[in-house]
């Protein structure tokens, strides 16, 4: 998810002439980690995978560029199977197969050469928000194995989780939870 300018820079590198380009998520190297504060002891970390979305960047009005992406509720990974299973649970997710985690971005505004903020709606556990995204380009050019136009980037935001209806156990088990996130994006053939 980046931002007007990582569109312009992408932008410079697609086709002469086209006022817009697809960019499809790389699942294999995308994913969100979070971290909380375990009363006060630890921080305790996790992490979601198996994207799916698209980036569109407009060429001529970078800030028509557009983000959306989505991820199965149920991809996320703690490294230990019974917290796993208790944040599938009714005391938070009470999570289906089908439940996915979405965002779309709303607007975005360049705040630096390779930086921006991604204000977007995040939809989990069929609550909506709006966040903002801290999101920084990594690089843009053409990937040695795919042969073709690439990006990369990072973007941070921190979350309160009983904004989307999972606070269960807060103040005892940090509310607020720091999410980072990490994709590439090849360009949609």
């Amino acid at each position: 998810m980046k931002t007007i300018l990582f569109a312009a820079a992408l932008t410079a590198s697609a086709s002469v002439g086209l006022a817009a380009e697809r960019y499809t998520l790389d699942a294999s190297h995308s994913q969100v980690i979070f971290s909380y504060d375990h009363l006060g002891y630890s921080t305790t970390f996790g992490m979601f995978s198996g994207f799916e979305g698209e980036i569109t960047f407009d060429q001529n009005d970078p800030s028509a560029s557009s983000v959306a992406v989505s991820m199965p509720t149920k991809s996320m990974f703690t490294g230990w199977e019974q917290r796993e299973g208790h944040f599938m649970s009714d005391d938070f997710f009470g999570a289906t197969d089908e439940d996915v985690i979405t965002f779309a971005s709303t607007s975005i505004e360049v705040t630096g050469t390779d930086t921006a903020l991604i204000t977007g709606d995040l939809t989990m556990n069929d609550v909506t928000k709006s966040v903002v995204l801290d999101a920084t380009l990594n690089q843009v050019g053409t990937h040695p194995q795919a042969n073709k136009a690439w990006a990369g980037f990072d973007a941070t935001t921190t979350l309160l989780r009983s904004d989307f209806g999972l606070g269960a156990f807060a103040p005892y088990i940090s509310d607020e939870v720091a999410v980072q996130i990490s994709v590439e994006a090849g360009i949609a053939e």
